[in-house]
């Protein structure tokens, strides 16, 4: 994977609407959903759950097959692991088996504050 797939996988998924899609498609893997079982389990429109839909496929995130009149969507979760094995490549020096044992993170790494604990409200 290069950074320009990388790019363009995170930029689909900024959005709270896409990572819905996505997480819904990988817990209903390998069978995915037509589009609406997902409008539908997600309180979509159609409308504006086919936009995201078009962006996810576009970024080869998701995949599409035609079954009749229908559209299946399915989790590309292969390229979900690349992209994963892309951003730990380089893990603990060049010893991404380390990155996956607590002990070895908690030692070579700072903790840092959770995004939920350093968002505030924004000043009046």
């Amino acid at each position: 994977m290069d950074t320009q797939l990388a790019t363009t996988i995170f930029e689909s998924l900024a959005s709270a609407v896409r990572l819905d899609v996505y997480r819904l498609l990988v817990k209903n893997a390998p069978d995915g959903l037509v589009a609406g079982e997902i409008a539908a389990q997600l309180g979509l429109p159609p409308t504006n759950l086919s936009f995201h839909l078009k962006a996810m496929t576009y970024s080869g995130l998701i995949n599409v097959t035609a079954e009749g009149r229908y559209q299946r969507y399915r989790a590309n979760l292969l390229l979900m692991h690349d992209l994963i094995a892309y951003l730990t490549a380089e893990c603990c020096t060049g010893h991404p088996e380390q990155c996956f044992d607590a002990d070895a993170v908690n030692a070579c790494c700072e903790p840092t504050l959770s995004l939920s604990s350093t968002q505030t409200d924004s000043p009046s």
